[in-house]
């Protein structure tokens, strides 16, 4: 059996994060961690609330070291803490908001944490459960899929050796939040299973971004969403070189992806995954659309869809996506399964309109949405939604006929000033509905 200790820096005076231009040891980390550790209350399940992603690590090691499940849902509104807290029995909240507001147990972070003496690595069994990332299922309870420790270390170091992190050299900077899967993956585990570094600082606007990045004193590593490569793209002048940037959430259009690689002077990588098996491929966009998988894992065709297996996956999970495999390691994404449209007998995804609109120059930001069908048989159009401020809603038509097939154009096609993205940069039905309505009741 391999072992996977909870960091994999080969010294104890490595820096493992920086915060808030302090240099964080190795030694200090695990000292932080093993101090929290024996403050925790005696509980099964952990919602870690940190803000700061260097406290989010310790929490996280923490809970490892109790042997505490840490929970990952996709949102915190009132009624997704009422499931947790039904689903999960003993759940409490740990926070580095003396401020926050939330009906479950709740314990702040400690300011006065001390360091305690770490001899050795710890090494959490592989098959403990770390972590439960939770998605939205259909009846509106969160879906869980439990990740041992051994699948999320297995990830997170394939996931180091296909974007080329190296030990000592790279600091990774996020603009997603530590409690989303992705972030989660790419900006706490990638580091501490790569011996490399993390910012505690989780940047959201464009000139933040930037500083946070001048700020470090290594070769910065930028996870982010294609939301925010658009809005840092917007900044006139010199951006600050970057060793790598890396991002998933959505595809990236290529002309997004070519201007990003050009203003940052990096290689973008985007990464595929979901949270049912976590992340599978990645590539590079300006080269292409096809996907690789990381090594080990097999991706095929079965009864029920495409189904992924190898590698860090336990077991075998189907994907909710639509592909065009050329090998069980490479293939096309065409879409999400739910995403497949027909209309007036042609068949095309979301994701294609999506990735259609975004690629008309002058368009920053831009969504298709297909509206229920409001009665049998009646004829559904579909509705689009972008922002593009040097555009009019006639030029945007016509650059659409361009490219689109007449029976997908939208109607109507709104020009708007933002769309509802939310931290990771995706757009929930019920954000793009409220917008609907404040449209509907403006017109």
């Amino acid at each position: 059996m391999i072992d996977f200790p909870i960091l994999t820096h080969s010294s104890d005076r490595d820096i493992i994060a920086c915060c808030k231009g302090r240099a964080v040891t190795v030694r200090e980390f695990l000292g932080e961690a093993a101090s929290l550790a024996g403050r925790l209350p005696e509980r099964p399940y952990l919602l870690n609330d940190c803000a700061d992603r260097y406290r989010f690590a310790v929490v996280f090691a923490a809970a490892l070291l109790r042997r505490q499940i840490s929970l990952l849902p996709p949102t915190l509104t009132p009624e997704t803490v009422r499931q947790l807290a039904r689903s999960f029995p003993g759940v409490y909240c740990l926070t580095d908001d003396p401020h926050r507001a939330i009906d479950l147990p709740l314990l702040l972070y400690p300011e006065d944490l001390s360091i305690a003496d770490v001899e050795r690595v710890p090494v959490p069994h592989p098959d403990q459960i770390a972590a439960i990332a939770l998605t939205s299922g259909s009846t509106g309870a969160p879906v869980p899929h439990a990740k041992t420790w051994g699948n999320l270390a297995r990830s997170a170091r394939a996931e180091g050796e296909r974007l080329g992190i190296t030990a000592g050299r790279h600091i990774v900077l996020g603009t997603v939040p530590a409690q989303h899967m992705y972030g989660f993956e790419s900006t706490v585990l990638l580091p501490l299973q790569n011996g490399a570094a993390l910012a505690a600082a989780r940047p959201f606007y464009p000139a933040d971004v930037c500083a946070a990045i001048e700020q470090l004193p290594d070769a910065a590593v930028l996870v982010t969403t294609p939301f925010h490569l658009r809005a840092l793209l917007t900044i006139e002048g010199t951006l600050p070189a970057v060793d790598l940037l890396v991002s998933a959430t959505a595809p990236l259009a290529p002309q997004l992806a070519q201007a990003a690689e050009a203003r940052f002077g990096a290689p973008l990588l985007e990464i595929y995954g979901c949270t049912e098996a976590g992340q599978l491929a990645t590539r590079r966009s300006v080269e292409g659309p096809e996907w690789t998988a990381f090594p080990g894992i097999s991706i095929y065709r079965a009864k029920d869809g495409f189904r992924v297996r190898g590698g860090h996956v336990a077991g075998e999970v189907r994907l909710d996506d639509v592909l065009e495999l050329t090998s069980p390691q490479r293939f096309v994404w065409l879409g999400r399964s739910g995403d497949m449209i027909n209309i007036a007998g042609k068949r095309t995804s979301l994701a294609y309109l999506n990735h259609q609109i975004a690629a008309i120059p002058g368009v920053l930001d831009a969504v298709f949405v297909m509206p229920d069908e409001q009665a049998h048989g009646s004829v559904t159009r579909l509705t689009a939604y972008a922002v593009a401020p040097g555009l009019t809603q006639a030029s945007l038509m016509q650059a659409l006929r361009e490219r689109l097939d007449p029976a997908f154009l939208p109607r109507p096609l709104h020009l708007v000033a933002c769309l509802p993205r939310n931290a990771t940069g995706k757009l929930p039905r019920g954000a793009l509905e409220a917008l609907s309505e404040s449209l509907r009741e403006a017109s």
